[in-house]
């Protein structure tokens, strides 16, 4: 496939847009807990209890951006935001499961070939 321009970004092949979109530590978890039911903030912080504020707020800020997920701010006090994946975002699960089956699979060989303690 030739080169493409794409949202002002030059892309050598669709796997690299997908990567772009969907690829980092964070964003396939965050559309993993998703696809489940709609979750604050706070919620996803403490269920990735590894990630930084910053990088949270990117990658939630990247799927709004891309249209796999939608932001609620509620007027309450305190504030409080929900997010919630799109069907855009439905479409990602398919390939989200499949990673996971794979990463399973090569887990369990690895484990099988990998020398033990001595």
């Amino acid at each position: 496939m030739p080169v493409f321009e794409f949202e002002g970004q030059r892309y050598q092949n669709p796997v690299e847009l997908a990567q772009d979109v969907i690829g980092g530590k964070w964003k396939m978890p965050i559309l993993w807990r998703l696809d489940k039911r709609v979750w604050r903030y706070n919620e996803l912080r403490r269920e990735l209890a590894n990630v930084s504020h910053k990088m949270l707020t990117q990658h939630l800020r990247e799927l709004e951006h891309h249209g796999l997920i939608t932001r609620t701010v509620h007027p309450v006090v305190p504030p409080h935001v929900d997010y919630a994946i799109t069907p855009l975002g439905r479409t990602t699960l398919p390939i989200i499961e499949a990673l996971r089956t794979w990463g399973s699979m090569y887990r369990r060989r690895r484990e099988k070939v990998r020398p033990g303690p001595d």
